[in-house]
């Protein structure tokens, strides 16, 4: 049984009449977290997980939008939907749908290591298992977090020692408010950009994070110095970044993993630190599903599904609107 295909405006349920995750404005979207690629304005009303929806309605606006809790199974048209912790970033969520026995997992965007921040990812046995593959290759494979925050940690303190501001860049949502939470406010004192400031405004609400100082018009260089600078990777090389004077730029990302990455970033020092599974996470995952079939939908698809075939399973990859993540298009999350 088919319950979801792949169609011009998303992933849709017609027997429910409903998409997952929509590229285009629906009539309605379920919707699996608040990553611009995944969360788009215009449809007409939105289903999310209930940590998601003052995510949803900071970047979308004045939307109609309904929240459920984890677990909370819910019906339409007779076909059951519940959201399942996909542990990316706050409010992430797999969606679980049935249908007379049937049961399909879309997994939107996940990783199965423990941010602290994110309720952690939750296995979900399925017949067809849709799954991301962004870091979908052998050679990406992450280090403990406690190890890469440590280097971070050790990063600001030198800087500090020596009289040099480290400007530390993420994306806005789940990235930033990860590294906050694991800095150490001991060291110093912890400055943001705009951008960031406002999403981890919103997210104080569920999470307890150090505090932070917003940059202004009015804060005085020599204030900041010696100090950390949380901001979006865009922020690299601008007018803005200048103003702070003499600064260390680390940038934490799983593409920080490629030399080549590294070096097309051009900051001082990286840190492999990613919001998505890696590639004994994706294995992991899917095994754990006990599915009998598997479909890619962004990152490597065609080798990982190539792969996963060559291992015994039914896989096969699909086209998607969702943005295929990259190091240069991880400013826009």
């Amino acid at each position: 049984m088919k319950l979801l295909e792949f169609t011009s405006k998303g992933i849709y349920c017609s027997k429910a009449d409903v998409y997952l995750d929509p590229w285009r404005g629906v009539k309605k979207a379920i919707i699996t977290h608040g990553h611009s690629d995944h969360a788009r304005w215009g449809s007409k009303s939105y289903i999310t997980q209930i940590d998601n929806v003052p995510i949803l309605k900071h970047r979308l606006g004045d939307i109609s939008v309904t929240g459920k809790k984890y677990g909370d199974k819910f019906q339409i048209n007779g076909v059951t939907f519940s959201f399942h912790p996909a542990g990316h970033v706050p409010g992430s969520s797999q969606i679980r749908v049935e249908y007379r026995g049937e049961v399909w997992v879309f997994t939107g965007d996940f990783k199965t290591q423990d941010d602290k921040i994110s309720t952690p990812y939750e296995p979900i046995k399925c017949n067809t298992f849709i799954t991301e593959c962004t870091f979908g290759l052998p050679v990406y494979k992450w280090e403990e977090p406690k190890i890469v925050h440590g280097q971070i940690n050790k990063w600001w303190a030198k800087n500090k020692s020596n009289g040099i501001t480290s400007l530390l860049l993420g994306y806005s949502l789940g990235k930033i408010q990860r590294l906050l939470k694991n800095l150490d406010p001991e060291i110093g004192k912890i400055y943001t950009h705009g951008a960031t400031e406002k999403m981890t405004e919103v997210l104080r609400a569920k999470i307890d994070f150090p505090k932070t100082n917003l940059i202004t018009r009015d804060t005085i260089k020599k204030e900041i110095e010696g100090n950390l600078v949380l901001a979006p990777p865009a922020v690299l090389g601008s007018v803005w970044s200048r103003k702070l004077g003499i600064t260390s730029s680390g940038y934490a990302s799983g593409w920080m993993a490629i030399r080549g990455a590294r070096r097309r970033r051009a900051v001082d020092r990286s840190f492999v630190l990613s919001d998505h599974a890696d590639w004994d996470g994706l294995l992991s995952a899917i095994y754990s599903t006990e599915c009998e079939n598997v479909i890619t939908t962004h990152g490597y698809t065609d080798i990982f599904a190539k792969y996963l075939n060559e291992k015994g399973l039914n896989a096969m990859s699909e086209k998607t609107e969702y943005e295929q993540e990259t190091p240069e298009t991880e400013n826009t999350k």
